[in-house]
């Protein structure tokens, strides 16, 4: 095991360079001014010339990669051209909070996927099974950012049960695990849990269904083991499938969730990366893919070793 996270830590650095790289080239080739953002309407030539000389974008795409590389390294992404912070500051303030709602919702799509992919699976080729297969692949089908206008809408709007944006009373900056600041997310986590939700649900079916047709389980229940008995074993079959989707899922949440967090302003990484493109902020739009990138890699590895923990059968 030592030996294999030891080749997949080499592994991860030219997967790192190449995000790093295809990162740099697509902001670059994008059209826009960078400057666009802080310089005013009638700017002169010199102060153009000056500003873009003082963020480097006048060297050439190779210098300023390598520049920014390397800083990069020594933990520096630069400076936001939209607020002068830190992009390391504001991006893994950003994580953060994406980290809290992307655990959320994956925990929720967790639980009820595999809930439904139980039942489904057990109950297989009956009503259940049908009703349960439709709500995932209904799950699966809806459009993540049309869902959240209708609950704002339904939720927000019509009943007034629940704030519609923002992160609490103080924002971010005064969070704190009360009803005041946890009810603002329970809108998007559910959001976001819709999709991962139908697809745990249709994966833990197929994993259920196999697993009771196979020839272990017959003779299990001749035997005589109770129907629990036989769900741990089940369970316990399933279990590094299903965690191992359920990580691609976070990681999916953690960098695919900027619509999400735009309906519902949530200051996260998307709510970011959505302000950063508009704005045209390389260095914050840089950074912040870099890091995501980093931690769809690292999750990646700790699914895998979990996978392992949990079933000796899986050789690494």
């Amino acid at each position: 095991m030592i030996f294999y996270l030891l080749r997949r830590i080499v592994h991860t650095v030219p997967i790192m360079l190449g995000v790093a790289f295809f990162c740099f080239l697509l902001v670059h080739i994008s059209p826009g001014d960078p400057l666009v953002s802080i310089l005013p309407p009638d700017a002169s030539v010199e102060l153009q010339r000056q500003m873009m000389t003082l963020y480097g974008f006048d060297r050439s795409w190779i210098e300023q990669f390598t520049s920014w590389l390397w800083r990069a390294l020594q933990g520096d992404l630069g400076t936001s051209i939209a607020t002068g912070r830190p992009v390391a500051e504001e991006v893994f303030k950003a994580v953060g909070n994406t980290l809290m709602l992307a655990c959320l919702a994956t925990l929720i799509g967790f639980l009820l996927g595999s809930l439904f992919g139980f039942v489904a699976g057990y109950f297989r080729d009956s009503w259940v099974d049908r009703a349960a297969s439709m709500l995932s692949v209904l799950g699966v089908s809806v459009p993540h950012y049309w869902l959240g206008m209708v609950m704002v809408i339904v939720f927000s709007a019509w009943l007034g049960w629940l704030p519609p944006t923002g992160a609490g009373p103080g924002g971010s900056d005064a969070w704190a695990w009360d009803w005041a600041h946890v009810q603002y997310m329970i809108l998007p986590a559910l959001t976001m849990s819709v999709i991962p939700m139908g697809i745990i649900a249709r994966t833990v079916r197929a994993l259920v269904a196999d697993i009771l047709a196979q020839e272990f389980v017959v003779g299990l229940k001749a035997k005589g083991l109770t129907d629990l008995g036989i769900f741990l074993h089940v369970v316990k079959n399933a279990a590094p499938t299903a965690l191992a989707v359920m990580g691609l899922q976070l990681g999916y949440l953690l960098g695919g969730s900027i619509l999400i967090e735009t309906v519902f302003s949530w200051p996260g990484t998307g709510f970011l990366l959505n302000s950063a493109i508009f704005q045209r902020d390389l260095p914050l739009l840089q950074g912040t893919i870099l890091v995501l990138a980093m931690f769809f890699v690292l999750l990646n590895l700790l699914v895998d070793t979990l996978q392992t923990a949990i079933d000796p059968r899986i050789q690494r």
